[in-house]
């Protein structure tokens, strides 16, 4: 049964990107947001049981989208992709839910280390 997967991020780039970096044979169904309000409106319909989100994004950005996640109660696991390698950001996308924290830009090895990490794949 494939995983839905949705990935969030303002840059086209970036998505096409985090896309590239998707382990090979891990069966998911990938849905794309570019800002936090697309990725919300994908949430509520149940296309992201994992989530690759971007902090920075125009009309809501992904800390405001882990709060909605929190508030609203929606089942999802969520790994924070983003440049901003602050600590203070770190804390506060884990203090809001987030399973891990991976840096931009990245390869396929680091992004199936940390899917691993959180239980959502498996190379079995």
């Amino acid at each position: 049964m494939s995983v839905p997967l949705l990935i969030v991020d303002d840059s086209g780039f970036s998505r096409k990107a985090m896309l590239k970096c998707i382990p090979e044979g891990w069966d998911v169904d990938i849905t794309q947001a570019a800002n936090g309000e697309e990725a919300l409106a994908a949430l509520r319909k149940g296309l992201g049981e994992v989530v690759l989100l971007d902090l920075t994004m125009p009309v809501l950005d992904g800390f405001s989208v882990l709060e909605s996640i929190r508030d609203e109660g929606i089942k999802t696991k969520v790994i924070v992709v983003s440049a901003d390698i602050q600590p203070k950001a770190k804390l506060r996308v884990v203090s809001l839910g987030a399973l891990a924290f991976l840096q931009k830009p990245f390869d396929k090895k680091s992004l199936a280390a940390i899917l691993a990490e959180c239980g959502v794949y498996s190379e079995d």
